[in-house]
């Protein structure tokens, strides 16, 4: 697709794991990148092209004052995230997911930006079952999916109502290398690489993993496919797996730690089958993903050695 001028993209959450990588692709396509969060990047995620804002997007009036440069395209990937059903900091997930969002709809509604893409996630599919599809109802089981499907519903709104240009891409599991120690792989890793012992519950859930380069690619393909607006799109890898499948994978190709299964109780109301149905993206966004799990925790242990 040709711009008249030097597309300029603007990534909300741009200091994390999926906008490191996200920012990084941008700049090889020689992309102008600035990315807006609440804090400054980790060294290990500094990227001296990149124009970092700091400022909290529930604040809209400083917000509105510090993104006064023109952007062609917006990826949101703000968020605290907590996925435990209705504990944790529940004002911290509604004021970063839906009034964070309402603020950057108030600031881009009115200009003319090419495309608006909102990440959305699993967790608003909440108990539906498995494989899940676009199409259907979401039933979240957590304050964070139903943040982030308020968020979903409110901008497919927009965009019937105002033709906002704007496309829902909901993750399953992401992972790869420069991912926070805090996620579930990272701390599987760093378990097994030091010889630790490893509670887990008996991993009989299954889950897709998608490799972060397979995300930023349908990211990419969805910026700057002109005719893809008001729709949402599964982005994971088909092939689900049994965390218990996963974590041996993981501890053998490392070849120590010790996993203790059953030590830790599964989730009150926690689905066991939660992976996607990405046909619809394979046909729409002819987006494929091209790395297996063997191959992409391959890359993302060495990263961590």
């Amino acid at each position: 697709m040709l711009y008249k001028k030097k597309p300029h993209l603007l990534i909300v959450g741009g200091t994390g794991f999926i906008g490191y990588h996200l920012a990084l692709k941008a700049i090889k396509k020689k992309w102008k990148v600035t990315s807006v969060s609440l804090n400054k990047p980790k060294n290990y995620r500094y990227l001296k092209k990149v124009n970092y804002i700091i400022t909290d997007i529930s604040n809209l009036k400083k917000t509105e004052k510090k993104l006064n440069e023109s952007f062609t395209h917006v990826v949101n990937l703000s968020g605290y995230v907590n996925h435990k059903l209705f504990r944790g900091r529940v004002d911290e997930i509604i004021k970063t997911h839906f009034l964070g969002l309402v603020n950057l709809l108030k600031i881009f509604k009115e200009r003319k930006i090419v495309k608006f893409i909102q990440i959305g996630s699993s967790a608003e599919y909440g108990n539906t079952k498995a494989p899940q599809k676009e199409n259907k109802d979401g039933k979240p089981n957590s304050s964070y999916g139903m943040a982030k499907l308020a968020s979903t519903k409110l901008l497919l709104r927009l965009n019937n109502n105002n033709n906002f240009p704007v496309v829902v891409l909901r993750f399953f599991q992401v992972y790869g290398p420069r991912q926070d120690t805090n996620r579930v792989l990272p701390q599987i890793i760093t378990a097994c690489l030091k010889n630790k012992s490893i509670p887990a519950s008996k991993g009989n859930q299954i889950r897709d993993f998608c490799y972060v380069d397979d995300v930023v690619n349908a990211i990419f393909l969805t910026l700057t496919l002109k005719k893809i607006k008001g729709e949402i799109f599964n982005i994971g890898s088909g092939q689900p797996k049994k965390i218990k499948e996963i974590l041996y994978m993981i501890k053998n190709i490392i070849g120590k730690g010790n996993i203790k299964f059953g030590k830790i109780k599964y989730r009150k109301d926690e689905n066991m089958k939660l992976y996607p149905d990405i046909r619809k993206a394979k046909k729409k966004l002819k987006w494929r993903p091209k790395f297996n799990f063997y191959k992409g925790i391959k890359i993302t242990i060495n990263s961590y050695k």
